[in-house]
This record gives C-alpha cells, sequence and structure tokens, in this order.
C-alpha cells in the first residue's frame, strides 16, 4: 500500500506559477498511474492531469491544458504538477492519487484511483 503526501500549495495571484509536489512511500515500485485532482468548495472533486508512470504518457483536462504540466521523478518516487498562469479559478485543495491496476488506461477519472493523499491548498487572487 503506498502513502501520498502533497507538498507546494500556496497563495499567489493571478498570472502566478506553483509547482506541487508528491511524495510516495510505503510500496510505490508498482504504481501504474498517478494524477492530481482538485476541490473548490461546494464543487465535485475534478481530475486535473494524470500520468502513466510506466511509459509516461500524460492526461489533461481541458481548462489547464497549456498551463499546467504534470512529471514524474522515478528515483525519488515523486510526482510534480507545475502550474503557470495561475487563475482565480484554480483555486482549490489539490490531491495526489495513485493506483496500481493496470486496465483501464491512465486518465482523470476519480474512479480510477485507489489511493489518496490529505491534499494542498491553492489560493488564486485576482
Amino acid at each position: 500500500q503506498v502513502q501520498l503526501v502533497e507538498s507546494g500549495g500556496g497563495s499567489v495571484q493571478a498570472g502566478g506559477s506553483l509547482r506541487l509536489s508528491c511524495g510516495a512511500s510505503g510500496y510505490p515500485y508498482s504504481i501504474n498511474c498517478m494524477g492530481w485532482f482538485r476541490q473548490a468548495p461546494g464543487k465535485e472533486r475534478e481530475g486535473v492531469a494524470a500520468i502513466y508512470t510506466g511509459g509516461g504518457s500524460t492526461y489533461y483536462v481541458d481548462s489547464v491544458k497549456g498551463r499546467f504540466t504534470i512529471s514524474q521523478d522515478n528515483a525519488k518516487n515523486t510526482l510534480y504538477l507545475q502550474m503557470n498562469s495561475l487563475k482565480p479559478e484554480d483555486t482549490a485543495m489539490y490531491y495526489c492519487a495513485a493506483d496500481y491496476r493496470v486496465y483501464p488506461s491512465c486518465g482523470v477519472s476519480r474512479e480510477r484511483y485507489n489511493y489518496w493523499g490529505q491534499g494542498t491548498q491553492v489560493t488564486v487572487s485576482s
């Protein structure tokens, strides 16, 4: 079983950047998919970006394409989310997620992931 710990959240002005990190421990070596999700107050948790850890294929929700980049450092068992050109609507709690299953293919659906971190807050002011 894997444990996930997010860091890197904070408060920035619109147009700014943040980089989120997610450290995986426990048994991270067989993880097949990892992703970032976010949840704003009063809204459902939504997928932001995901990555297939074995080959590096990435997936993004349309609202962050061109602004956010998901990446991984396998040597450090760490997942990243580089967020540029941040907007007030990006304000949310951001969660890291992971799953061991090989099928279905990785994506940004909540149902694809069984392991979750505690979240890190991102606040973007206008």
